[in-house]
C-alpha cells in the first residue's frame, strides 16, 4: 500500500496523450440503470459488471477500475463532469484499464465488498466510489472523489491512474500480496459478533447502558446524533420512543421529538412539497444534500407514525401526510410502484430545483411575501451560498415585520392562511427544470414503503394508505417473482418495447437475484399486511419465504445471513452485512422477523435463532447503539414481554382500528375472522360472535376483554 500511495504523491504533473474518437454511446446504452445511463456517452469506454469485462482484464492482463456511484449522487456528476467526460482523461484510462461502471443500489453486494476495501486502505468512504482490481477481481487499491487537478492534500485523477498502472506493471507481487490481504480482510469482516455467549436475555439495566450511550451523542439543541454531516438516524429515534413506552424516561422521548420537530422544520424537509431530503450538511438541518430517496422516506414515515402513536403531536400527522402525497406524486408509478430517488442537481447545479431569492418570493406573493419570507428564513443576502433555502424559523429568531404576530399552530408550524401562498410558490417551481427521476424500481425499498403505508394506516386510519400497500405488494408478486435463485429480483424497470406491427408496448424487465435485505424487508411487509388487513395469509407466505430464506441465505455456524444467495457466483466473498447503516441490517430484520413469525407458528428454533443473534451483538451495540438502532430496539423484544394478541370472534372495524391506533411495540397481533390450523395463537379462539381482544404468553391467555382501553390496562398491569 504504501508503494502506491508514494508513487502516487510525486506524480504531480499532466499526461498527454492522443485522443481516439471511441464509438458512441458506448456499451452502457444497452442498460436499463438511469445511472449508468447517465455514463453512457462518456468517452470511457465503459463496461457493466459482468464476464466480459473480468475476460477482457486476464486476456490483456490490465487491472480493472470500477466505479461505483447512484443517479442521485451530486459529486458522482461532480467527477463525470470533470473526468468521465473529458476526452484526455478517457483516453488515459481506456488505455491503461478495463473500466467497470456499477450502480450502487443495482449492485449493493459488490458495492459493499469494495467500500470495505476502500475503508480499509483510505479509513473512510463515499460515493463515487473507485476501486482497482487484479483481473481476479481482488481489490488493491481506491478512494472516494479525485479531483481533475492536483490540490494540496489530493493528487489527480490522471496521476493517480498513471501511478497504479505503473506500480501494477512493476511490482505485481505486492500488488497481488496486498488484495489477497484485503479480500481476507472482507471475507473475515464481522465487527462484534460474539459466539458462545450463554444463555439468558438481555437485561433492562443493559437496555439501560444502550440507551445512556446513545444519549451521550445526542444533540440536545439541534436534535438528531453526532455533528455534521447529520443523518436522521431513524432507527436510534424509534428506540428512543420504545424506551420511553417501557421505561418512561422523559429525556428519551424529548430528544426524539426534538429530533423529529427539527427535521420537519428545517432545509431537510420541503417546506412547499413535503417528503425529505437524504441528509444535512450543517447542525441545524438547513443544508441538505437535495437528493430525495425513497427508503430515507419510508424510514422517516414510520418513525413518525410510531411518534405519532405516541404522542398524538398533529406535527406528524401533517408531515406523514405531506411526505406520502410527495411520493405518490413524485416517485409513484401507475403500474403501482415506487421509483428509487430523485436527484439533488438540475441545470447541473446542486439544489437549484429547491432554492429562492428574495425578490422572486415577493414577486409571486406580493403583499404576502414579507410575512412568507419572515416565517420561512428568506432574506436578500440568501441562507445558504446566497439563495434560501426555505425553513421554518423559531419564533423568537423572526426580524420584525408583520409575520412577527401572525399566529401558529401549536407545534410551530406556519398559519394555515399560509397554504395558498405555499402553492402559488410551489405553481412556479414546478414550471423549472425538475431533478432528474431515478426509475429503477427496487424490491427491498418497496418493501419497506409497503411497511411505511402500514405504518401511516395504523396511527392515522386512512384507508387509502392501507390500499397503497396492497397495490405495491400487488405489482412487486406480480412483476419481480421468479424461480430458482431468482425466487424473487433485485430490481425492476418499465420499458417500452416494439411488437410485431411496431406498436409501442409498455413492458416491465426484472433482472438481479434478490439480496438478504429484499427478502428481510419483504418479510417485514407481509407482516405488518396480516395486521392491518387481517388476512392470515400474509403470514403463511412470510413463512414460506423465511424457510426459503434460512435455506439459501443462512450460516450454520453463527445463525446470522449472508448477503447473497448461496447460489450466487459473480463476487469474490460472501459477506454478513450487520450494521443498521442508511437502511436497516437484513440480518437485524431477519432476526425481528424470526422473532415475530416463530411465535406466530410456535417455531421455537426462530425464536431462539433470533435470541442468539441479538445476544451475539449485544456488547457492541452497548458500545456503538447508533450503529445498530435496529438491533437496539430488538432487545427490547427480549427484555420486556412480548405480548400475543388476539382480536376473536366477528370482525369489528372499530376495535381493530382503535387497536392498531395505541402505540404497543413488540407484539404479535392477530385476527380470528379468518381461521388457520397453523396458526396455534389462534386455537380454541372463537370466529364468530363478540368482538373481544385475548391478551396472551407464551400462548397462555387471559380473560378476553371487549374494549381497547381494558386491554391497555391489562398490558400495563402485567
Amino acid at each position: 500500500m504504501s508503494v502506491i500511495k508514494t508513487l502516487i504523491s510525486r506524480t504531480y504533473f499532466r499526461f498527454f496523450i492522443p485522443f481516439k474518437t471511441l464509438p458512441l454511446p458506448n456499451r452502457l446504452a444497452s442498460e436499463t440503470s438511469p445511472y449508468l445511463l447517465q455514463h453512457a456517452n462518456n468517452p470511457v469506454d465503459w463496461y457493466p459488471w459482468g464476464d466480459a469485462a473480468i475476460q477482457k482484464s486476464r486476456e490483456e492482463d490490465k487491472p480493472m477500475l470500477v466505479s461505483i456511484g447512484y443517479s442521485a449522487c451530486h459529486w458522482c456528476h461532480v467527477m463525470e463532469r470533470e473526468s468521465f467526460e473529458d476526452p484526455e482523461t478517457a483516453a488515459l484510462m481506456n488505455r491503461l484499464f478495463v473500466n467497470i461502471k456499477i450502480d450502487r443500489e443495482e449492485r449493493p453486494d459488490l458495492d459493499h465488498i469494495y467500500m470495505d476495501a476502500v475503508q480499509a486502505i483510505a479509513g473512510n468512504g463515499g460515493w463515487p466510489l473507485n476501486v482497482f482490481l487484479t483481473p481476479e477481481g481482488k481489490p488493491f487499491y481506491g478512494g472516494t472523489y479525485f479531483p481533475p487537478v492536483n490540490l494540496q492534500n489530493r493528487a489527480s485523477w490522471k496521476s493517480v491512474l498513471q501511478s497504479i498502472s505503473t506500480v501494477f506493471r512493476e511490482k505485481r507481487n505486492e500488488i497481488e500480496e496486498q488484495a489477497n490481504h484485503l479480500t481476507n480482510h472482507i471475507a473475515g469482516s464481522g465487527f462484534g459478533i460474539q459466539t458462545g455467549t450463554g444463555e439468558g436475555v438481555p437485561s433492562k439495566e443493559e437496555v439501560r447502558e444502550i440507551y445512556e450511550q446513545l444519549i451521550k451523542t445526542a444533540d440536545r439543541k439541534e436534535g438528531g446524533f453526532g455533528a455534521a454531516p447529520k443523518f436522521p438516524q431513524t432507527f436510534s429515534i424509534r428506540f428512543l420512543l420504545q424506551y420511553n413506552y417501557y421505561s418512561g424516561n422523559t429525556d428519551a422521548l424529548k430528544q426524539a421529538e426534538l429530533s423529529l420537530e427539527k427535521m420537519i422544520k428545517g432545509g431537510i424537509y420541503d417546506q412547499l412539497a413535503g417528503g425529505f431530503a437524504r441528509y444535512s450538511t450543517d447542525d441545524e438541518w438547513l443544508a441538505p444534500h437535495f437528493e430525495k430517496m425513497l427508503y430515507d422516506n419510508a424510514l422517516l414515515i414510520i418513525a413518525l407514525s410510531e411518534a405519532f402513536q405516541l404522542t398524538q403531536n398533529s406535527m406528524y400527522s401533517t408531515a406523514i401526510r405531506e411526505t406520502i402525497n410527495f411520493l405518490q406524486k413524485e416517485l409513484y408509478s401507475e403500474k403501482g410502484s415506487f421509483y428509487s430517488a430523485l436527484d439533488a442537481d438540475s441545470e447541473g447545479e446542486e439544489g437549484k430545483f429547491y432554492t429562492w431569492q428574495k425578490n422572486e418570493i415577493l414577486e409571486i406573493l406580493g403583499d404576502k411575501g414579507e410575512d412568507f419570507c419572515a416565517i420561512h428564513d428568506v432574506t436578500e443576502e440568501g441562507n445558504w451560498e446566497g439563495k434560501n433555502i426555505l425553513r421554518l424559523k423559531p419564533n423568537n429568531q423572526r426580524s420584525t415585520s408583520k409575520a412577527q404576530s401572525s399566529t401558529t399552530d401549536a407545534q410551530g408550524l406556519a398559519p394555515n392562511d399560509f397554504a395558498a401562498t405555499k402553492q402559488k410558490l410551489l405553481n412556479v417551481r414546478n414550471k423549472r427544470i425538475r431533478p432528474q427521476l431515478d426509475d429503477k424500481i427496487l424490491l427491498g425499498w418497496n418493501a419497506l414503503m409497503i411497511t411505511a403505508c402500514c405504518k401511516a394506516f395504523a396511527a392515522l386510519q386512512d384507508n387509502k394508505y392501507r390500499d397503497l400497500a396492497l397495490k405495491t405488494m400487488g405489482f412487486l408478486e406480480e412483476n419481480m417473482q421468479g424461480d430458482g435463485i431468482n425466487r424473487f429480483y433485485h430490481v425492476c424497470k418499465e420499458i417500452t418495447v416494439l411488437e410485431e406491427g411496431q406498436s409501442e408496448v409498455q413492458k416491465v424487465k426484472a433482472s438481479i437475484p434478490a439480496f438478504l435485505d429484499d427478502y428481510a424487508y419483504l418479510i417485514e411487509a407481509y407482516i405488518q399486511l396480516q395486521e392491518v388487513t387481517g388476512d392470515a395469509s400474509w403470514l403463511i407466505r412470510g413463512k414460506t419465504l423465511t424457510d426459503w430464506v434460512i435455506s439459501h441465505f443462512g450460516e450454520s455456524e453463527t445463525g446470522y445471513f449472508y448477503y447473497t444467495h448461496d447460489e450466487q457466483d459473480d463476487v469474490i466473498v460472501r459477506k454478513r452485512e450487520i450494521y443498521d447503516g442508511a437502511v436497516p441490517s437484513g440480518n437485524a430484520v431477519m432476526a425481528s422477523n424470526l422473532l415475530y413469525l416463530g411465535t406466530v407458528f410456535d417455531r421455537e428454533e426462530w425464536k431462539q435463532r433470533a435470541l442468539r443473534n441479538v445476544m451475539g451483538l449485544k456488547d457492541v451495540m452497548k458500545k456503538y447503539p447508533g450503529s445498530f438502532g435496529v438491533w437496539a430496539t430488538l432487545v427490547n423484544a427480549f427484555t420486556y414481554p412480548l405480548y400475543e394478541i388476539v382480536l376473536a370472534g366477528s370482525y369489528c372495524e372499530k376495535n381493530h382500528l382503535e387497536f392498531l391506533k395505541k402505540p404497543i411495540p413488540n407484539r404479535v397481533f392477530q385476527l380470528t375472522s379468518v381461521s388457520h390450523s397453523e396458526l396455534p395463537i389462534l386455537r380454541n379462539k372463537p370466529v364468530h360472535g363478540p368482538s373481544q381482544f385475548f391478551l396472551c404468553r407464551d400462548y397462555s391467555c387471559q380473560q378476553p376483554v371487549k374494549e381497547v382501553s381494558e386491554l391497555v390496562r391489562l398490558i400495563k398491569n402485567s
